[in-house]
């Protein structure tokens, strides 16, 4: 007789969780601030997992900071081909070939992603590709890209898992399916008319770079003006400068429904000035904001708590209010540079090592990067009022910087304030052509704690676009008591 195996109903299936691996440190996210703190700890000997769900490297290489400052830069040189004749240059017309602007974006970002590779492969950190969350105190489940569950137990896990691009609840926005930051800088076409919700920096950058290449380009904003925690001769500079563009701002409006999809055709219905107006285009960009990447985390497992706006409720070390459990970059609600990301990890770094850090009383410096730019460092003057604080402001044109004549870029002009009591610097604001590099200088006699004289008086090569700080804080300033 034939014998027969049967299965028994009885026996259950047992999953065998994975070993827990132990880690000095585990980061989530490769941003700025994570992957020196990989790359430095790691090469200092400690044992250091890093998982990255995503982008290699973090936002600012692959779809922020550097492609758009890429496809800004193709934007300018399309610019310098329509002011040919300006320049003796008879070029006769031209073309944009976005797939090759785009290619050209592609090709920056493989190189940077391949430094980064060999970064954390150099350093002795553990790059990890999948998804991760706590299950425990210090203990993450990673979800594998390539299948299968490792769990990682840290002394210290560091998260730095980064925002998104905010899709505000208006009817219709989401089913309209918006560009953001990260498709608009895929774009293989020209849009024919590019709406752009949101006047913040990306909404502005953007802007400008879309309409040299040829888009017709719309901004709404909710605010009066653009830029409006700025001085307002910043905001009208600004506004001039789109307008003379050819860039359409509807201000102090308000979007009440969408219908239609981006790439095709789309339609905003909004309220303006007490009237309802409707704005048709083929393409929709949303920069309204950034959202936190907390949820699904399992930070409850782990003790890790929120603040009303969804970001990891941290010190002024970056501790988490878990032991053992710090945040790093936008997630902790720093502000939204990659610099100041980057002073987050020395900031963790240095509590790591025992050493005393804090994120208090830092510099901010920022940079808008239109064509001119417009950077800032300390304070300006809407701040300076409000806090009752004395200052002579010093104010020149950017003409008057000679180096911007030799370039036909005199557009703008530069201020700084200085204390009325000594001759301390109080902040400094330029808008002009190459506005950060300029503010730089400013911003290390700051540092160094120099009276505003010791650059009036320095020695600074000619003709440099840092020698009009010379021009600037030789004019005669004005008191505002």
């Amino acid at each position: 007789m034939e014998s027969q195996s049967h299965s028994n109903p009885l026996v259950e299936q047992i999953s065998v969780s994975p070993p827990i691996e132990d880690y000095d440190l585990v980061i989530l996210g490769t941003g700025e601030g994570a992957k020196f703190l990989a790359w430095t700890l790691a090469a200092q000997g400690h044992r250091v997992a890093i998982v990255e769900r995503k982008y290699i490297g973090g936002s600012c290489p692959n779809i922020a900071c550097l492609p758009s400052k890429n496809i800004i830069h193709s934007a300018k040189v399309a610019s310098y081909f329509s002011r040919a004749a300006e320049f003796g240059i008879q070029s006769g017309s031209f073309t944009i070939d976005m797939p090759a602007v785009r290619q050209r974006k592609r090709d920056m970002v493989t190189g940077l992603v391949e430094i980064h590779l060999n970064n954390f492969k150099n350093s002795g950190a553990e790059l990890i590709l999948g998804s991760g969350r706590f299950i425990a105190p210090r203990t993450i489940e990673v979800a594998l890209s390539d299948g299968g569950i490792r769990h990682l137990r840290g002394t210290n896990v560091v998260l730095g898992v980064g925002t998104r691009a905010t899709i505000p609840p208006v009817p219709g926005l989401a089913e309209a399916k918006p560009l953001t930051h990260i498709e608009t800088l895929e774009l293989d076409v020209v849009p024919g008319h590019l709406i752009i919700l949101g006047g913040g920096y990306i909404g502005l950058e953007f802007a400008q770079a879309m309409r040299r290449f040829g888009s017709k380009v719309t901004v709404i904003d909710r605010n009066t003006r653009l830029v409006p925690r700025d001085d307002e001769d910043i905001a009208n500079a600004i506004d001039a400068l789109f307008k003379d563009e050819g860039i359409d701002l509807v201000l102090a409006a308000s979007v009440e429904s969408v219908s239609g999809i981006s790439g095709q055709s789309v339609t905003l219905d909004l309220q303006h000035s007490g009237s309802r107006k409707t704005i048709e285009g083929t393409h929709l960009l949303v920069a309204t904001g950034r959202t936190p990447n907390t949820e699904h985390l399992g930070l409850e497992l782990a003790g890790v708590e929120l603040t009303r706006s969804g970001y990891i409720h941290v010190n002024e070390r970056l501790q988490a209010t878990a032991p053992g459990v710090w945040a790093i970059g936008e997630a902790a609600g720093s502000a939204q540079f990659t610099h100041i990301a980057f002073d987050d990890f020395r900031v963790i770094r240095d509590n790591l090592a025992g050493i005393q850090r804090v994120t208090t009383g830092r510099q901010v410096p920022f940079c808008l990067f239109t064509d001119p730019e417009f950077a800032h460092i300390g304070l300006n003057e809407s701040q300076a009022r409000v806090q009752g604080i004395s200052y002579r402001l010093f104010k020149v044109p950017m003409a008057a910087d000679l180096r911007t004549r030799t370039l036909s870029e005199t557009r703008g002009f530069m201020k700084a304030l200085v204390d009325a009591g000594s001759d301390r610097i109080l902040g400094f604001s330029i808008f002009g052509v190459d506005g950060g590099e300029i503010m730089a200088v400013v911003q290390m006699a700051i540092l160094g704690a120099m009276p505003y004289t010791a650059i009036r008086d320095a020695i600074l090569t000619h003709p440099t676009l840092a020698e009009g700080l010379i021009v600037l804080f030789s004019s005669k300033p004005t008191l505002h008591p």
